[in-house]
């Protein structure tokens, strides 16, 4: 049985604490794949992302050289908002006959503690094994219909780097080539990304 990672996200911009998280998910969990899957339409982001196709060609930099690293283009295809459990659907659905997998949803810490807002959560912890991504020194507190609710869950470390903190130093001026593949911080430079503060 094929073991497969789901990690979705608006990836404006992807960063080193990504790619390290789904290297460490690749390992630890012993997965085959981890289908890097960025978002259409996010129904909980209220700010303006940057445009899918920046958003999918910095992910595309980001994941070059590993092979068990797949862009999956299924929620920017789709119209209307993304929801995880319809993406969850689609690919379960695109397994040949006979064919069998293991589901890891990678989410973090802030994901799994509103995981009880996401539209039909009990039916998607029912078809996956959920990864957390624990940020260095933070706590969380999930809602007790999660934890009542069977479903596996399982540890993994995030380094302390977020996509809002990228953004910022790109619109202070400031150098990213520590926050962001190497790769990834040319095609910002170069398409003039995050200038203006968000």
């Amino acid at each position: 049985m094929k073991r497969i990672g789901l990690f979705g996200g608006s990836f404006d911009p992807p960063h080193i604490a990504h790619v390290a998280l789904a290297q460490e998910a690749l390992t630890n969990l012993h997965l085959d794949e981890v289908r890097w899957i960025p978002a259409g339409q996010p129904w909980q982001k209220s700010r303006q992302l940057a445009a899918p196709t920046h958003r999918e060609a910095m992910v595309r930099l980001a994941i070059e050289g590993e092979p068990r690293f797949v862009l999956d283009r299924c929620e920017l295809q789709r119209r209307g908002a993304s929801y995880t459990l319809d993406t969850v659907r689609e690919l379960q659905a695109q397994l040949p006959d006979g064919e069998s997998a293991e589901w890891v949803l990678l989410i973090g810490q802030d994901q799994y503690a509103s995981l009880h807002t996401w539209r039909d959560w009990k039916e998607l912890l029912s078809r996956v094994t959920v990864a957390v991504a624990n940020r260095p020194g933070a706590s969380v507190v999930v809602h007790p219909d999660v934890l009542r609710t069977p479903h596996r869950s399982v540890p993994l470390p995030m380094l302390n780097i977020s996509s809002t903190q990228v953004r910022e130093a790109v619109a202070r001026g400031e150098n990213i080539n520590h926050l962001v593949p190497r790769e990834v911080a040319s095609y910002i430079a170069r398409h003039g990304l995050y200038k203006n503060p968000m």
